[in-house]
């Protein structure tokens, strides 16, 4: 089942499954736009909404795993994954929120009991990244320090610019000493080179602070998006007005303006604008591994790297034993290089 596919993201992840031959239940909370999409496609549907315990479960009848979509997932991922257990169904998601991380990593036990896999950040969010910190802790083991960055053009969805309106409020975050800690807005900045020129970056709250943490074990990680030296000054500016970004009625009217002007980017714009992925480790002794990345746009990234670990559930024999896992954990530290239009683009 994709739920939310009549968002931006899972409408994409739709039409690709279909293409494969796939058939999966599209479900959602918007009869009107489910139905036209299933309609598209030649799949079958179900409307219902996750503000119900007994309906969740009921809907979820005959689905073997569910791909969550329909953000932001601080509020949906919760009814979900525990719909998804109830049933003993695999939850995947493609959010890239560290508490969301958080609470389905609190599920591992269970999860493991019931042989259900549960793996969030099953897209962008965060796929390309934490291979790349896999792939570097092969290459230098004893690693005690991480930084990884992207460079991803084209635009937000409209999920992913609300789910950023939430963290504005949050401020910063860094993995420090092994713990996560708060940190304030654009808390560093610091350059990385792509082809031969120097980008600016920020640090940001990437989920990767919780994913390659349980990936590598490594204590101390910071995670950047490259924008603007611009864009870097307004967001250290906001720090002043974080307390107000917190307020419930100033997040309704920042996400409303959201719906009214964004309607992610368009299929032009994806082909356009790729990714971009760093990454660096170090040692205590100061030795260094670098490795970097390039790809397609971070949608259509999403699209295939999704749907590669939802074909691999529903093999009986193409997955191990149930639990919470990361991706480069469940499909392999080189599982982002297999997927279409990703190679290294950078090894030292």
């Amino acid at each position: 089942m994709i739920y939310g596919a009549n968002g931006y993201t899972g409408r994409l992840i739709a039409r690709e499954a279909a293409k494969r031959g796939m058939k999966p239940m599209l479900a959602g909370r918007n009869r009107d736009e489910i139905a036209a999409l299933a309609n598209e496609f030649g799949l079958p549907y179900r409307i219902f909404e996750l503000s119900n315990k007994v309906d969740v479960a009921r809907n979820l009848g005959g689905i073997s795993v569910v791909l969550h979509c329909a953000g932001p997932f601080s509020q949906t991922s919760a009814p979900m994954l525990n719909a998804c257990l109830d049933i003993n169904a695999h939850y995947l998601d493609i959010t890239g929120e560290i508490d969301v991380f958080q609470a389905c990593h609190s599920v591992d036990v269970r999860a493991k009991h019931q042989g259900v896999v549960v793996l969030p950040g099953s897209g962008f969010d965060v796929v390309p990244t934490d291979c790349v910190a896999a792939m570097l802790k092969k290459k230098l083991p004893d690693a005690t320090s991480l930084v990884l960055a992207f460079e991803a053009g084209g635009g937000p969805s409209p999920g992913t610019a609300k789910t950023s309106v939430e963290g504005l409020g949050g401020g910063g975050r860094a993995r420090i000493n092994g713990e996560l800690r708060t940190v304030p807005l654009a808390w560093k900045s610091r350059e990385f080179a792509r082809d031969g020129k120097q980008r600016s970056a920020m640090t940001i709250p990437w989920g990767d602070l919780y994913t390659a943490f349980v990936s590598t074990g490594i204590p101390n990680i910071e995670t950047y998006m490259v924008v603007s030296p611009k864009t870097i000054k307004n967001v250290q500016r906001m720090r002043y007005f974080q307390p107000i970004l917190k307020w419930r009625f100033v997040q309704k009217l920042m996400k409303r303006k959201i719906k009214q002007t964004n309607r992610g980017p368009s299929e032009q714009r994806r082909r356009d604008n790729g990714c971009y992925v760093w990454g660096e480790m170090k040692n205590a002794a100061g030795n260094l591994a670098k490795l970097s990345i390039v790809g397609p746009n971070g949608y259509d990234l999403t699209v295939t790297a999704s749907l590669g670990i939802a074909e691999r559930l529903l093999n009986p024999s193409g997955h191990p034993a149930g639990g919470y896992f990361t991706p480069s954990q469940f499909m392999g530290a080189d599982y982002v290089l297999k997927l279409p239009g990703v190679k290294l683009a950078e090894q030292v």
